[in-house]
């Protein structure tokens, strides 16, 4: 089960214990948003892309869009998503529970700008009911990201 596979890998930063498994699904923004009882836009939502070079996740904001032109331009390829029955596979989480940890081998990760404005955002751990709260630094280190990227619209005045 994907929870699992996230739990084991925060489990190295001793951040396991942490996860907050709801009784209600968390598996939208909104969904989750509701659950945590946050805004929106604290949501760490975890897009997961299809580039030239592989498989990448995006962690971005819950308010915020990818920007297809600015996706373009960072990673030289049109935005494409993976299909809902190739994400398990591909990225070891099933849509719903998307998380930058505990991924496959081979999966990159970056970080959205959007996500910057926060103190605390709260990412899926591996399953459609779960989350943690992370400070921007702790989401830096556990989600072992390549970088941060600004692709994302709709969280800011452009």
């Amino acid at each position: 089960m994907s929870i699992e596979k996230a739990r084991a890998w925060l489990k190295k930063y001793d951040a396991d214990s942490r996860i907050v498994e709801f009784p209600v699904s968390s598996a939208t923004v909104e969904l989750a948003a509701e659950a945590v009882g946050c805004e929106p836009a604290r949501i760490a939502k975890t897009l997961s892309f299809r580039t030239n070079d592989g498989v990448i996740l995006i962690v971005a904001a819950g308010d915020a869009k990818i920007n297809n032109p600015k996706y373009k331009a960072r990673f030289g390829c049109k935005a494409r998503m993976l299909a809902f029955e190739e994400v398990e596979p591909e990225i070891g989480h099933a849509v719903g529970g998307v998380c930058p940890f505990g991924v496959n081998e081979g999966v990159t990760v970056f970080l959205d700008e959007s996500l910057r404005r926060f103190e605390t955002v709260f990412p899926a751990c591996g399953s459609s009911n779960s989350a943690i709260e992370l400070t921007i630094p702790e989401l830096e280190k556990y989600s072992g990201f390549k970088a941060w990227v600004d692709i994302c619209k709709g969280w800011r005045e452009e």
